[in-house]
């Protein structure tokens, strides 16, 4: 019988998912400062964080699953702490995992109604993700905030729905304390 070396590898705690059919791209400031209240003297071309995904999956075909990697960069943006576009998936019928690898932020949840609430991310924390919820990780530490990632190829990324109806928090951090601020 024939072993052969897997095409792909993730060494979970300390790299990034390497090999065939890996996907990779950054997010700067410029890109995604539409999110943020203010954006006062930041530089554009601040990295804000890098998404790697392994897509060997058919994204046609129901049950075929995608692995990812999101690291967020510890930025502050004059105090808000640092997130992704988040997303509805556009099959609303497709949950998701996340997992925390490294660092600590928050993964805020939003569902259809605009009811918004967090669950804190950190090493070790698991996370389902309905598939009628919006999600978002937000950085709220001083190191890289990495969280892995499992979804049906089939659920796609609805990011329209909420630049329509934006989540209804925004999270700052002060002097070490955490602070929410209602749309």
């Amino acid at each position: 019988m024939k072993v052969e070396e897997p095409k792909v590898i993730h060494n979970i705690y300390s790299d990034v998912i390497k090999g065939e059919d890996v996907k990779m791209y950054e997010k700067s400031f410029s890109q995604i400062k539409q999110i943020y209240k203010d954006d006062n003297n930041v530089d554009e071309n601040t990295l804000m964080y890098t998404v790697y995904s392994y897509e060997k999956g058919d994204s046609n075909k129901a049950g075929d699953l995608y692995w990812g990697l999101t690291i967020l960069e510890p930025v502050y943006i004059n105090g808000e702490c640092n997130m992704t576009r988040g997303h509805f998936h556009n099959d609303l019928n497709c949950a998701e995992f996340y997992f925390g690898i490294d660092g600590e932020g928050l993964l805020m949840l939003m569902d259809e109604n605009g009811k918004t609430w967090c669950e804190k991310v950190f090493k070790g924390s698991l996370h389902h993700i309905d598939g009628k919820l919006a999600h978002r990780l937000l950085n709220t530490g001083d190191t890289q905030l990495k969280v892995g990632a499992c979804w049906p190829t089939v659920a796609g990324h609805d990011y329209a729905k909420i630049e329509d109806k934006e989540f209804g928090y925004r999270v700052f951090k002060k002097e070490d304390e955490l602070i929410f601020e209602e749309r």
